[in-house]
């Protein structure tokens, strides 16, 4: 009996490794009962795949994009099949696919932004960071952004790794992001940019920090940049280092010495000759972003100063009372993101954003599964997704072997799904298709010195998939 799965990733565009894995756990699996005749198709809406690697990772990360391989020898197994440009909820719905496979993973990951919830966060001048990144990887819906970047400071909303990716970006060499894949368009407004100095604000405190070491020190040691704290932010923190977790002490311990330490002669040089400042700004939440007096467009951003109840990961920012104007031209906001709805048969959990789920099985769906950040919420890295998705692989093939999933009836899978795109005039875009346009990007990128040059609408992906 053949064994058909549905791997979906449709709501944005989130194949990242963990989705990979996730197939590639099903094609490899040395039971031979449950799995040997196990096929897997992958949906996704945009017609290329590797959605949150090749969207999402920075430019200047390129050894975190070597996960694609791994993605690459899934879709390249003879029982899995990729089809891209085929958005599920819109060119076929959840109930038609259910119909056509024994078994769905759902893996769209979280496309809609968390709400600053202030006044003034809908002014020019604003951007979510989802959109920022997207606009500077080549996301073909954010390539109308055009951000405005003639002012001198940016003040950044959140302090996790991507928001310290943005920061970097906006204040990197220009030679160095010259070899990276970042987008040319993107590349010539970041040669006009202004911006010299970026606030990265979080409403908590030094002990607090959502990033990670490895972007940190890349902050730290970003060429023609100089730190900027407030030496008050660290208030007590040497004495708490002790009871730290070490990844926690590691990091927090590299903040002490970037704000308070005396920095070494030949850092003191290099500091002395940097144009550009960044810093982190703690214990300030936003209250309101403020536009310029007779003119629709951000100048600042009021922040509420906070004090800390509580201690370590739990501890809550409390509100002071006291306020403060920070001027600016630019705000990202970093603060997270949901998953959204993808079908009304589909449970959803809206006050999380999640599809509700236990070990990637969807409460009250026989034969419906999620991986990612939609079954996670949007937390961790690659890798934290990455288990995440074995352990729904897992969960599935346990109900294939004891028979929890019922796969002893004949389904269609993608016979059926294609002639239903065709009728409605949807037509996917294969892997084989896919590398059309990948070995153009390359060549492309080829003349210029960089990795690969982007195609950046949906338009022209799908002329070079069907030539």
């Amino acid at each position: 009996m053949s064994c058909k799965l549905l791997l979906s990733a449709v709501g944005r565009r989130r194949l990242h490794k963990g989705f990979a894995v996730c197939g590639k756990a099903f094609l490899s699996s040395g039971s031979p009962k449950a799995h040997q005749n196990v096929q897997v198709d992958v949906y996704e809406r945009l017609p290329v795949p590797f959605g949150l690697v090749r969207f999402g990772v920075a430019p200047d990360h390129p050894e975190v994009k070597n996960v694609i391989n791994t993605f690459t020898q899934t879709a390249k197994h003879p029982r899995c099949s990729f089809y891209g440009n085929v958005n599920v909820g819109e060119d076929v719905s959840v109930d038609e696919l259910q119909e056509a496979y024994h078994a769905i993973v759902l893996s769209y990951g979280a496309e809609g932004n968390r709400s600053v919830g202030v006044p003034g966060e809908d002014l020019p001048g604003v951007y979510s960071a989802k959109d920022f990144v997207g606009w500077y990887n080549g996301l073909p819906s954010c390539q109308e952004l055009r951000p405005d970047l003639s002012c001198e400071t940016a003040v950044i909303l959140g302090q996790g790794n991507v928001a310290l990716d943005v920061a970097r970006i906006l204040l990197s060499p220009l030679d160095a992001l010259k070899k990276t894949d970042i987008t040319q368009p993107a590349l010539e407004a970041l040669a006009q940019s202004r911006v010299c100095r970026v606030l990265i604000v979080g409403r908590r405190g030094p002990m607090q920090v959502a990033s990670t070491i490895k972007e940190l020190r890349e902050m730290v040691n970003l060429p023609g940049t100089r730190p900027e704290m407030v030496a008050a932010d660290f208030d007590g923190v040497a004495e708490a280092l002790k009871d730290l977790p070490r990844p926690r002490k590691r990091l927090t311990e590299l903040m002490l010495k970037t704000a308070l330490e005396m920095p070494t002669e030949k850092e003191q040089e290099r500091r002395k000759k940097a144009s550009r400042i960044w810093g982190f700004r703690f214990f300030r939440s936003p209250v309101e972003i403020l536009a310029e007096p007779g003119c629709n467009r951000v100048a600042g951003v009021r922040l509420a100063v906070n004090k800390l109840e509580g201690s370590g990961e739990k501890a809550q920012a409390v509100l002071t009372g006291e306020v403060e104007d920070v001027p600016c031209g630019l705000v990202i906001s970093s603060i997270g993101y949901r998953s959204l709805p993808i079908d009304p048969t589909v449970p959803f959990d809206s006050r999380r954003a999640i599809v509700p789920n236990s070990m990637g099985r969807v409460h009250n769906a026989a034969g419906l599964y999620c991986s990612g950040w939609l079954k996670t919420g949007p937390t961790g890295v690659i890798a934290t997704t990455m288990n995440s998705s074995f352990d729904t692989a897992r969960s599935l093939l346990e109900d294939v072997e004891s028979g929890k999933l019922d796969v002893s009836s004949a389904k269609p899978g993608s016979h059926m799904i294609s002639s239903l795109l065709e009728k409605r005039g949807v037509k996917p875009v294969t892997f084989s298709d896919w590398e059309k346009i990948d070995d153009l990007e390359t060549r492309r990128g080829e003349v210029s010195g960089k990795p690969r040059e982007k195609i950046l609408t949906v338009a022209a992906m799908l002329k070079v998939a069907q030539t």
